[in-house]
């Protein structure tokens, strides 16, 4: 287990402001009540921080192929068709991660495939579980064409407490589920819109874990074998 390279410039501010405060109070008030206290309260915000920004080594152990793999971990709040009104403007089938602030909180590739569009959209900081969160928050949006001519849109939301959404994604490279998406800083939420007719493998409030957990199968209705990809 590593720190996620979004984590590090806070940490390093973190951990300088508190020693600061900790030296401080040594020297002003001695090894009392309140020193101890706040040496206690200081580090576990830091533990706490840094179990937050922690980026673990993963592989998807099988063959992906026609999955859709949970590009986060958390909980599975929303499994239903909607209308997605800001890319494919039709009906999509929306399956929504909610993360708290004690999840991994990268972000993985779901499928395979070339990334088609990557836009940003500003907004609210509502609760990330909320339904309106998917089209009132702040959040950042990716579509990805699989080499079936599948589009797969994932979608970034910030919460109540996420004020910065990084993404890596570039528009025109290629992606691959192994591979790293971006990453939210603290609660958040990640939806994902595939095609109507999705087989979907999870089921609401079931606990996933990003890059890991197939969370749905693109049925062969849905290929295009004519695709050049």
């Amino acid at each position: 287990m590593k720190v996620h390279r979004e984590g590090t410039g806070l940490l390093l501010s973190v951990f300088t402001f508190l020693f600061v405060v900790n030296l401080t109070l040594y020297y002003t008030v001695g090894k009392g009540h309140l020193f101890y206290i706040s040496i206690s309260l200081s580090a576990a915000l830091f533990l706490l921080i840094l179990n937050f920004f922690r980026s673990p080594f993963r592989r998807f152990p099988y063959d992906s192929e026609g999955l859709v793999i949970a590009p986060a971990d958390g909980t599975i709040v929303a499994i239903e068709e909607v209308m997605e009104n800001e890319y494919f403007h039709e009906k999509r089938l929306q399956i929504s991660i909610f993360m708290s602030v004690f999840n991994v909180h990268a972000n993985w590739f779901p499928v395979n495939g070339i990334v088609c569009c990557v836009s940003h959209q500003a907004g609210r900081f509502r609760a990330a579980y909320l339904p309106k969160s998917s089209t009132e928050n702040e959040r950042s949006t990716i579509v990805i064409t699989t080499r079936h001519n599948v589009d797969v849109l994932t979608r970034q939301i910030a919460g109540a407490l996420a004020r910065r959404i990084v993404t890596y994604a570039r528009v025109g490279e290629s992606c691959h589920v192994d591979e790293q998406m971006g990453f939210i800083k603290f609660g958040s939420r990640v939806d994902l819109f595939l095609p109507v007719g999705t087989e979907v493998l999870v089921e609401l409030d079931q606990k996933v874990t990003g890059n890991q957990t197939p969370v749905a199968r693109l049925h062969k209705i849905n290929y295009d074998y004519s695709s050049p990809l």
